[in-house]
């Protein structure tokens, strides 16, 4: 399926969740770390070796259908050749990170928590 450990995916949407759930104001307003859910998702995005944060990028591609499941390696081809050092920030910004994430470890089978 994909070199990246679900573990580590599913940690990673858990932070998307927390991040989307954030309130921009609340965030602005928090003092001195103004917003922690960024930061722990960045973490643990950039924590990823460059192969495994292409494969979490090719979920994401699975998850709003850029690709079907059966294009799985087109998908993880696409994700590997732009793969850059923004790819936390690039994933980040992604509106429903943590749903693409989840529909695509659905389309490649992925057994649920």
């Amino acid at each position: 399926m994909t070199n990246i450990n679900l573990e580590n995916v599913r940690f990673i949407i858990d932070k998307a969740h927390e991040f989307q759930m954030l309130d921009p104001e609340a965030a602005q307003d928090a003092g001195e770390d103004p917003d922690p859910a960024y930061a722990g998702l960045k973490a643990a995005i950039d924590d990823l070796e460059p192969d495994q944060q292409a494969s979490l990028v090719g979920l994401m591609l699975l998850g709003r259908r850029d690709y079907a499941a059966e294009d799985w390696r087109r998908a993880l081809k696409h994700a590997r050749d732009g793969w850059n050092t923004r790819t936390a920030d690039y994933s980040i910004q992604t509106p429903l990170l943590a749903d693409y994430l989840t529909e695509g470890l659905e389309q490649l089978g992925a057994p649920r928590e």
